[in-house]
C-alpha cells in the first residue's frame, strides 16, 4: 500500500521522542474514578494492546490519548504535550478508530472515507485527485472497493468495521489508536485487517495502540502488552510476560491454557474443574 498522508502532512514534533507519553493519568466520568495514575510509553513505530476485563479502562485511556477526554499535563504525542496540538494537527498525526462511531445518515461508503482525508483539504476547498486515490487505494486493500457507492446503513456490522478502518488509514497519520478494532469480524477478515495494519506500521513507521478483547490474537500482533484492572496498569511487558495463566486467573476470572504459538501466546478457554 502507498503511504496515504498527501502533501502538506505534518510529521512528529520530535523524531527522537515517544509516540505516546502517559504519565500518572487520572480521568473521572459522572464522578466515579475510571483510570487512576496510568503510566504508559510508546516508542515510534512499536505496536501496544492495552488488554482488561470489561470496565478496565482501556476504551478510556485511547479516548484520552486520542484527545477526546482531558488530561492537561499527563499525555504527549511525539514529544508535544497534548493539549498543545492544534486539531488540524492532531487529526494529521492521530487517527482513531472508535468501537461505535458516529455515522451521519445517507453517507456512502466513499464520502466516509473521504472524511478521513479533511485534515488535508483547504477550508472550503474540495477533495484533491490525491484525496480520491488515498480513499480508493484503501477501499481496495480493505476489499471494500464493490461497497464504494453503498450507504453505510445497508452494510453488515463486520463491512461497517472496515470502513470505520479504511477512513483511519485514508487519514495517513502516524498514530494509529485502534479501540476493539476486529470485534465484528469473522476470523477471516480479522486476519486481513490485522495484517494490513502491521504491514503497513513495518512499511510506513506507523505507531500503533490498541485495545482487544481476543487475547489469542493480541498476543500475536503485539509487540508489548498493558494489563489494565479497575483503572491502573497491573502488568505491562512483552505478551508472553502479560498473557499467563496466573494473570488471567486473577484479573479476568478466567480458566485458560496458555500455549506457545510462532508468533506469540495463544490463549485458550477450557471448563473449569
Amino acid at each position: 500500500m502507498t503511504a496515504v498522508p498527501a502533501a502538506g502532512s505534518a510529521g512528529p514534533a520530535d523524531a527522537g521522542a515517544p509516540a505516546v507519553e502517559v504519565r500518572d493519568l487520572h480521568v473521572r466520568l459522572g464522578g466515579a474514578p475510571i483510570l487512576t495514575g496510568v503510566d504508559l510509553t510508546v516508542a515510534a513505530g512499536e505496536w501496544v494492546t492495552v488488554i482488561g476485563p470489561n470496565g478496565a479502562g482501556k476504551s478510556t485511556l485511547l479516548r484520552a490519548v486520542g484527545g477526546l477526554l482531558a488530561a492537561p499535563g499527563a499525555i504527549s504525542l511525539f514529544g508535544t504535550p497534548s493539549e498543545a496540538l492544534p486539531r488540524r494537527h492532531r487529526a494529521r498525526i492521530v487517527a482513531t478508530v472508535a468501537q461505535s462511531p458516529v455515522v451521519p445518515a445517507g453517507m456512502s461508503v466513499l464520502d466516509y472515507v473521504l472524511l478521513g482525508r479533511t485534515p488535508y483539504i483547504p477550508p472550503l476547498g474540495r477533495e484533491s485527485a490525491a484525496d480520491l486515490a488515498a480513499a480508493h487505494d484503501v477501499l481496495g486493500r480493505l476489499d471494500l472497493t464493490g461497497f464504494h457507492a453503498r450507504e453505510l446503513a445497508t452494510l453488515s456490522g463486520g463491512e461497517r468495521q472496515r470502513v470505520f478502518l479504511a477512513r483511519a488509514l485514508a487519514q495517513g497519520a502516524t498514530l494509529l489508536l485502534l479501540d476493539e478494532p476486529t470485534s465484528a469480524l469473522d476470523i477471516g477478515h480479522q486476519q486481513e485487517v490485522l495484517e494490513l495494519v502491521d504491514q503497513l506500521r513495518r512499511e510506513n513507521g506507523l505507531t500503533v495502540v490498541a485495545t482487544m478483547h481476543d487475547l489469542s490474537i493480541a498476543g500475536e500482533y503485539a509487540d508489548r502488552m498493558v494489563l489494565l484492572s479497575e483503572g491502573r496498569v497491573v502488568a505491562a511487558g512483552p505478551p508472553r510476560e502479560v498473557l499467563t495463566e496466573d494473570h488471567l486467573a486473577r484479573y479476568y476470572r478466567a480458566t485458560v491454557k496458555v500455549l506457545n504459538g510462532d508468533h506469540g501466546p495463544l490463549v485458550v478457554p477450557v471448563r473449569p474443574r
